[in-house]
This record gives structure tokens, sequence and C-alpha cells, in this order.
């Protein structure tokens, strides 16, 4: 079993590098800062069915859902055509409504939302990240991943892909949370498949970011802005913690409540409101993750960071290692 308080944590304050545990976390804070938790539940997103036109086999993981419609990442894309139909079961299947260049589809179930969802639990599998290779067929090594791919504190909303940072946490790590008299707030933001794209133009501004569903509400909202405040520490749990918040910020750096979609995507420059401190792993290149990353702590510390993590041998990617990472004052 593993001891989540030993996992190792970077963490990068004022300029300096430190090589810490999950354990020392609380260490870093004080009473009456606040802590920013995505509580997003991860669905069976990843399907496989045959084209009925001409029973090819098809693999899609989905991304997100809007008015009625789920857009899917669909390997291999080229094989389906718009107005195909994909049996998953006798009783489960889907109608091809559009398509694109980057091997995203927009789909249709023959069922409402609430029977999807037992459908998906029924047919479908965690949608682990591209770069963790599972072998189904090997049964000498088997992996829990419905249950490791899942913070414990997931709570409601559908996303494809987990937050990551928040699977260190345990209800013991929560209790010295609770104990130093630091505030928890949540919100849901729904993670989609194109979290795992790479960044493919030359101008980031040319990038265009994947779209998420995010609710955060007027109590923790409230939570939040009182804190910022009086002075206190504002932490994103996650880079998705960390996109939610900072697409709610008014022109006066007050936070408002939010029930809708955000597109940003944070390079640099880029001027960080609310969030003080971020805490995640180690994503890949050229990834929009390690671009806000980027962001929050600088070019040159980012990579000094990334140096400094792969000369440790910290675990990369989303079954890795954490940092703590206190953003760039400059």
């Amino acid at each position: 079993m593993i001891d989540k308080e030993q996992t190792p944590m970077l963490v990068f304050q004022n300029n300096q590098i430190f090589d810490k545990k999950i354990n020392d976390l609380i260490d870093f804070f004080d009473k009456g800062d606040v802590m920013i938790f995505n509580q997003v539940k991860v669905i069976k997103a990843k399907l496989t069915g045959k084209i009925s036109r001409n029973s090819a086999s098809i693999h899609f993981n989905l991304d997100q859902e809007v008015n009625g419609l789920w857009s899917a990442l669909c390997r291999p894309a080229k094989k389906v055509g718009i107005g195909d139909k994909i049996i998953i079961a006798n009783d489960f299947y889907c109608e091809i409504i559009e398509k694109d260049n980057e091997g995203f589809i927009k789909i249709k179930f023959n069922c409402d939302e609430i029977e999807l969802v037992s459908k998906l639990e029924k047919y479908g599998s965690i949608p682990l990240p591209p770069y963790i290779k599972r072998d189904e067929n090997d049964k000498k090594t088997p992996h829990n991943d419905q249950k490791n791919y899942q913070t414990i504190y997931a709570k409601n909303g559908v996303a494809v892909a987990a937050p990551t940072a928040g699977l260190h946490f345990n209800q013991n790590i929560f209790d010295k949370i609770k104990a130093k008299k630091i505030e928890c707030v949540f919100l849901t933001l729904n993670v989609g498949a194109g979290t795992f794209l790479p960044v493919r133009v030359d101008n980031l501004q040319d990038h265009k970011m994947h779209s998420e569903k995010f609710f955060l509400s007027k109590e923790n909202c409230e939570i939040i802005n009182k804190a910022k405040k009086n002075g206190k520490k504002i932490i994103a749990v996650g880079t998705t913690s960390l996109r939610a918040i900072e697409s709610s910020v008014d022109a006066n750096g007050i936070l408002q409540p939010q029930n809708r979609s955000t597109e940003i995507f944070i390079y640099p420059p880029y001027n960080f409101k609310i969030i003080d401190i971020l805490m995640t792993n180690f994503h890949l290149p050229k990834s929009t993750l390690f671009m806000l990353v980027c962001a929050f702590v600088g070019y040159e510390n980012a990579f000094k960071i990334y140096n400094h993590a792969i000369q440790e041998q910290y675990r990369f990617y989303s079954y890795g290692d954490s940092s703590l990472l206190f953003k760039n004052q400059n």
C-alpha cells in the first residue's frame, strides 16, 4: 500500500528548491490560509465499439458534454464518418454528428444523461492518460486504477481525467490541515481529454485551448475573497483549480461565482490575481500545463525546478510525485 504522506514533494520558495515530503505540506501554510480543491469525479469515459457499417473496431475517450452532444477524442479518427453509428453494446450506441481534423468527434448517445452514467459504469473503463500503459491480459500485475485514479474527496461533475494533484491526499493529511485551521474550499471543473494535447503551434496565441465546464459557489468566493483581503495565502491544489479561479476574477480582482465553461490558456507573461501557491505534479514538455507552471514561477525557474526534479529522480506525470510552487514575485 502506498504511503501518500511519504510521497516526495519538491518545494520552490524564495528562489530556492527544497526536497520535502507530502507530510511536510502544512509546514508552509498558516492559520486562515485557504486551499482550493477540484472535487470533480472521474467517470469511465474510455469506450470501445464497432462501426455498424463495417464492424471495424474503434476506441474513443469522452471529453465534454454540450447541449446533449459529447465531444470525444477518437483513435483512429480516419475510420469514422459523419452519420456512422458506433455499437458499444446491444443496448448502448452513439451516432457521429461532427468530426474535425484533430481527432475529435461529436456524438449523440441513445440514452439520457442519467442513464448514460450507469451505461458508462457498465461498459466503460477508466480513461488513463496515454503515457500510462496497461496490458489488460496481464493477470499477474493487477492495477486498481478505478480507486487510485480518483481523489478521496471526488463528489460530483463528470471528468475524463483526474485532477492529479489531489491524488496525494488522504484523511490523515486533511486532519492535519483542519487542526492547523487552514480553510478548505471545493469547486468542480470537468477535466477534459484536451488537457493531454500538446501545443503544436509556433505562436502560443494561435493555440486553441480546450473548453471545460466549471462551478464555483458564492459561499466559497466569499471565503477566498475575505482571506485574500486579510493577506492570507491562497493555495490551488492542481492546475484545474487554478484555471477555474483565475477564470472567475472580475476587473477589481474580486472572485465572482460561476457556472459556465472556461477556455483560459495561461502562459507567460500572466498576472495571477488570486493564487499565491500552486501544488501540482510534474508535467509533459510542450504541454499547456508546463506553460502554466512557467507563467507561475518564471521560465528560468521552471527549467531549474524541472532539471532538479530529473536529477533527483522525481516521478513525473499523473501517478508521479508532487511540487509546491510559490508564485514568482518579480
